[in-house]
């Protein structure tokens, strides 16, 4: 008996340090089973607390009479699957008639409370069928992404989700983005994670840098253009403009628009063309847009349209021609001048991180999810890292990227450096990188060609 009881207070002491050092360890060795415990025995008990049950159909309370029995009960969602995860829970539920999705969101915090988790959510799978997704414990305190990921052309995972979940940058299904977080709030290690994850694909990427290149110059191996100054920066996405327009033409020619083409095969964007005639897909990385977008002279006026007019129009076409634009700052308003809101039109994809004012949370979700604003101006200050993303759709999520330095960010563009594509249109533009030295930006109006 008493090396029973040893061996009982050995493991609930590993069990509570565990807890409190490494709750994802203590999730997977003793939280998991005991969560799906729990969850099996308060089910019916927490949905009928929780006003998720309908009274039993007409035809029970009918034969019940008829046979003297007792009255049946309410019945809740019926449980369909229930599957354990690295960070929580999931519950599929059949929902009864008279259920709506939208009860089982509005309940979620109940939820929560009642099953002892960290957080609950649910989506609609199909009609009649939600997902609830329970996290046992805070996954955004110290993030740890899966070792394994869905790997997809133009697709790369960049942060985790409150429900343990991977959040993914899909360029093909969200072609335009807009970053926003002030100063040391986690934005720069949100865009060298986009980086490391674009570096091994088939893209060239392409850096608008206006703070002399600090930020992405380390980077220079796997970029094959950058610019450090606004007037280079003029320059170049003029060069992006025209390359665009020779895409368009090439796929034009190649629209294979005949009888015995199925309309399937019809080529309407670089996707379409076959694998030996594709361009090469270009991300365009702006570290900060309102160095763009400011001026104080009339010609500086003059450049700063220019380069307005030129985002704009890479944002409104250049999809089809396989450029897609990561548009980051730290503020985002209509005082930046006309075209910016006409900008942020068709930017669909939005992520914030800590936001020192409302305006700015306001212009980055306040036309498509209203109720991001408030939770994007709530993040705390000693949460770096932490940001709100959301799209077109209204949907939006609590994610945090894994911490990455500055470091292991350029090790990772020098490892793939030789994947780096030399783009005609974009040689004046190819940085130097021979030495640490030729990685200092010029003080000339485009970057050496390398």
């Amino acid at each position: 008996m008493t090396a029973f009881t040893v061996a009982l207070v050995l493991v609930v002491a590993a069990a509570g340090l565990l807890r409190w050092r490494r709750p994802a360890w203590y999730w997977l060795a003793f939280g998991v089973t005991l969560a799906a415990l729990r969850v099996l025995v308060r089910y019916r008990s927490v949905m009928d607390a929780c006003g998720l049950t309908v009274p039993p159909a007409r035809w029970r309370l009918s034969l019940a009479r008829a046979t003297n029995r007792s009255i049946p009960e309410p019945r809740p969602p019926r449980i369909r699957r229930l599957r354990p995860t690295r960070t929580g829970l999931v519950l599929r539920l059949k929902l009864r008639p008279g259920q709506d999705v939208f009860d089982i969101a509005a309940a979620s915090d109940r939820l929560r409370h009642s099953f002892s988790m960290f957080g609950v959510t649910s989506r609609e799978v199909r009609s009649g069928v939600v997902e609830v997704r329970m996290t046992g414990y805070d996954v955004l305190k110290r993030v740890q992404m899966p070792a394994e990921t869905e790997t997809r052309a133009m697709r790369v995972p960049v942060a985790l989700r409150e429900d343990g979940s991977v959040h993914y940058r899909d360029y093909r299904a969200i072609p335009h983005a807009l970053t926003l977080g002030a100063t040391e709030s986690g934005k720069s290690v949100y865009q060298r994670n986009l980086v490391a994850g674009l570096a091994p694909l088939d893209v060239a990427l392409v850096g608008i840098d206006c703070k002399q290149g600090v930020e992405l110059f380390p980077l220079a191996r796997r970029f094959s253009a950058l610019a450090d100054s606004p007037d280079t920066a003029a320059e170049l996405l003029d060069s992006l403009v025209a390359r665009m327009a020779d895409v368009y033409r090439l796929i034009r020619t190649q629209q294979r628009i005949t009888v015995d083409v199925p309309d399937a095969e019809i080529a309407a964007d670089i996707w379409d063309l076959p694998d030996e005639l594709r361009p090469t897909p270009v991300v365009v990385l702006v570290d900060e847009v309102a160095e763009l977008a400011l001026y104080a002279t009339k010609e500086e006026e003059k450049r700063r349209d220019r380069i307005i007019t030129a985002l704009v129009r890479l944002a409104q076409l250049g999809r089809a021609a396989g450029i897609y634009l990561e548009i980051c700052g730290q503020r985002f308003g209509s005082e930046l001048g006309k075209g910016i809101t006409m900008l942020r039109a068709q930017l669909t994809g939005r992520t914030a991180h800590r936001l020192n004012d409302e305006t700015s949370a306001n212009m980055a979700f306040g036309d498509i999810a209203p109720d991001a604003v408030l939770a994007a101006i709530q993040i705390p200050a000693e949460l770096r890292g932490l940001a709100i993303a959301g799209d077109a759709s209204g949907g939006w999520h609590r994610i945090r990227a894994p911490h990455t330095s500055l470091r292991q960010a350029v090790n990772l563009c020098n490892r793939y450096a030789d994947r780096t594509p030399d783009l005609p249109e974009l040689a004046p533009f190819r940085p130097t990188t021979g030495t640490a030295t030729d990685l200092v930006p010029s003080a000339k109006a485009s970057p050496a060609t390398a």
